[in-house]
């Protein structure tokens, strides 16, 4: 383990990828393929991008949401690139200037991610975590596998999220929990699952993320993790380029 090492770890959809749009339009999509009759965005239900995308196709008329998805979920997301929010590249630049180690722990496939992720994004990444590399969140193990593969404890490190599954990881892996206030959940909603700060907009990555960063063993996130408070670490990060690109169904 590095000794003093910090490290912020991410969300992907919502914090770092401005990915909103291009998940309706694939949800329309979908739904438009699966239906053989048009659907728009116009369509979707309320707050599509809060719920899982199963139960949202199924309210379109997908009688097999899962197969529908397996079918046309890649193409049609890759028809909608998601680009990085304003402040996200500038932020993350900061933060690894200030000698902080920076990951993504995403419940994307593995396979989508050397696409999905752009380029600029993805060399300032240390570790990236997908869903067939660790249980997915809430359960704490994507991050504590990314701490374990960066070789930095708990206390030392903090993860922004826009879900409250992301705030219950955070707290059961012991790291910092900072709530990302312009993703796909309310603040209020991320607030009550734990967020020690609210972050306001992508452009507190950089310096005031940096002042959120805990300074020492006694101002971590408060509870110990799950899974231990001090990872092996493992011979090297495994950079986004080594990512293999055999993906499994989505169990989302």
């Amino acid at each position: 383990m590095t000794a003093n090492r910090k490290a912020v770890l991410f969300d992907l959809d919502g914090v770092l990828l401005d990915s909103a749009a291009a998940v309706h339009a694939t949800l329309a999509a979908v739904a438009t393929c699966a239906t053989e009759c048009r659907v728009t965005v116009s369509d979707l239900p309320l707050a599509s991008l809060r719920r899982p995308r199963s139960e949202v196709l199924g309210l379109l008329g997908v009688a097999d949401p899962d197969a529908a998805c397996a079918r046309w979920w890649d193409a049609a997301l890759a028809a909608t690139p998601a680009l990085p929010f304003a402040g996200v590249l500038p932020g993350l630049r900061a933060v690894r200037a200030a000698g902080a180690a920076l990951g993504v722990v995403t419940l994307q496939d593995r396979g989508r991610l050397r696409w999905l992720i752009p380029p600029a994004v993805a060399e300032l990444l240390d570790v990236v975590v997908s869903r067939q590399d660790a249980p997915p969140k809430p359960a704490p193990d994507g991050l504590t596998e990314a701490l374990r593969q960066l070789g930095v404890a708990p206390r030392d490190a903090a993860f922004v999220g826009d879900s409250p599954t992301d705030m219950v990881a955070a707290r059961e892996a012991g790291v910092l929990p900072l709530g990302a206030s312009w993703g796909w959940h309310t603040p209020d909603s991320l607030s009550a699952a734990g967020a020690v700060h609210l972050l306001s907009d992508p452009t507190e990555i950089g310096a005031p993320l940096l002042a959120r960063l805990p300074q020492g063993a006694d101002q971590g996130a408060g509870k110990p993790g799950r899974r231990g408070t001090s990872p092996t670490a493992s011979p090297a990060p495994r950079p986004l380029a080594s990512l293999p690109t055999a993906r499994e169904p989505e169990r989302r």
